[in-house]
């Protein structure tokens, strides 16, 4: 038996009428409109939402999706890879130490993929840049002194890094790269250089063919492109061509390291004027991307 009885405040038959919807509107479907027109009542077009509508359709249609080949970006480059990777778990853990990346190129053959993940390092990560010529070398053009971008203002302080990536011309005959110099046997090739620095970015496919896929488009790119006679080349442009043709990128929608070391060797391969129709649109895409403005210099 309840402490206090309270007379109810409203009847208990009552019915409120809920409607189905907050807001009523009249409809403005039309006949005779396409699906990119919004009808008004005095049956002109909206301006703003038509524009709206377009924009939306190009992303769709367009192979790029949402890069505009066609105009280049106006602002900074930002990163496509929106992976977290995590030093620590990647590299091993090293209290108050700053991971040195020591690479060995040749300055006739300038590593252009990993100029283009340098870039990319150092949208992710607190990178120590610089760039050395052994005594090996007589003379490096002055493009080759400055491909990492201007000294860091605090360079003095290793501690406020995390990365530091080297890069010393030196006359090798296959670049070469080392993570920890007392204990690690060098990487050699700019492929395998490539892998592991894409790697750092925390952006490798975790599908098992598309990584395979991946390698297969970097394996064509060094030993064909890069090695091969001209038949081999015109080859790989053809695979090129069918593979952007159905997709925006080469491992489908996802911009990946495939498209730095393909890109790249096109490039250096001279045949970006000759290629075909999908892989120039695919190669104003990657430019459009701003990643790949630092290896422009070395083609001229």
């Amino acid at each position: 038996m309840p402490m206090y009885k309270v007379k109810p405040v409203s009847p208990a038959d009552i019915k409120i009428d809920v409607p189905s919807c907050m807001y009523k509107s009249p409809n403005v479907h039309g006949h005779g409109m396409n699906c990119g027109e919004h009808a008004l009542q005095n049956g002109e077009v909206d301006p703003s939402l038509k524009a709206t509508v377009d924009g939306f359709a190009k992303t769709v249609t367009t192979p790029d999706a949402d890069l505009d080949a066609s105009t280049p970006s106006p602002g900074p480059a930002e990163s496509v890879f929106k992976g977290t990777a995590d030093l620590d778990s990647l590299l091993g853990k090293d209290l108050g130490a700053l991971r040195d990346i020591v690479i060995n190129a040749n300055p006739a053959r300038p590593p252009l993929s990993l100029l283009v993940l340098h870039a990319l390092l150092c949208q992710r990560y607190q990178v120590l840049s610089s760039v050395h010529v052994h005594s090996s070398v007589s003379a490096v053009p002055p493009p080759l002194l400055s491909c990492l971008g201007p000294r860091h203002i605090d360079s003095y302080a290793r501690q406020r890094f995390q990365l530091g990536f080297t890069l010393i011309w030196k006359d090798v005959s296959e670049l070469q790269m080392k993570f920890s110099t007392q204990s690690m046997c060098p990487i050699e090739g700019e492929a395998n250089v490539a892998r592991f620095l894409f790697r750092l970015l925390g952006a490798e496919p975790q599908d098992p063919a598309a990584a395979t896929q991946m390698d297969c488009w970097i394996d064509k790119a060094v030993f064909q492109l890069s090695e091969g006679g001209s038949k081999d080349r015109a080859a790989v442009l053809r695979s090129l061509n069918a593979a952007l043709g159905r997709s925006p990128w080469l491992l489908g929608q996802e911009f990946s390291l495939a498209d730095i070391v393909c890109a790249c060797f096109v490039l250096r391969a001279g045949q970006t004027t000759s290629a075909p129709v999908n892989v120039q649109r695919w190669l104003k895409s990657c430019q459009n991307l701003g990643h790949f403005d630092c290896v422009y210099p070395f083609l001229q």
